[in-house]
């Protein structure tokens, strides 16, 4: 298998209980995230959401889907949210969220291995455009938070202080 360590901050003009509270709502996700095909609740977690296993399909720029599970092992409302996924990507993922100036500084990191035999055959010579792919996903999710808040939400580093709410 081949393994993928992803990080992708945001800051999010929106205070972190709002920002948290559309990431926890998985089951919405295909309403405001292009790519998020479908989300489907599994098993029930306990009443914080632990426990909890979505199963998860994406379809992204390129011509294939993957489809996963998500165990939530952590939820701290609002500052953490972390699963394990099994499936066509195993690993963990997990969205940080931190209080700042008036904005949520937003950080998911996703450390996962393809199972799929193709993608582990042409891992050597696709991985950037795996990686590509995977930006252009979380770029969706980006700009999806954005219109689902009606906020400015900015890849980390960007600065644009005239940004109109949803439009990034």
């Amino acid at each position: 298998m081949t393994s993928y360590h992803f990080v992708t901050r945001w800051n999010v003009d929106a205070p972190p209980d709002r920002v948290f509270d559309a990431l926890v709502r998985v089951e919405e996700w295909p309403e405001w995230w292009r790519g998020v095909r479908r989300v489907e609740r599994v098993r029930a977690g306990d009443e914080r959401g632990v426990g909890t296993v979505h199963r998860f399909t994406f379809r992204s720029r390129l011509p294939y889907s993957l489809a996963f599970e998500v165990r939530t092992t952590r939820v701290e409302a609002p500052l953490l949210l972390a699963g394990d996924a099994t499936g066509e990507l195993e690993g963990v993922g997990t969205w940080t969220l931190r209080d700042g100036d008036g904005r949520t500084h937003l950080e998911y990191v996703w450390d996962v291995r393809t199972t799929r035999w193709w993608m582990n055959a042409l891992a050597p010579l696709a991985r950037p455009v795996f990686a590509w792919n995977h930006d252009r996903v979380m770029e969706w999710g980006r700009s999806g938070l954005a219109r689902r808040l009606g906020a400015v939400v900015l890849r980390a580093g960007d600065a644009s202080p005239g940004a109109v709410p949803g439009i990034c």
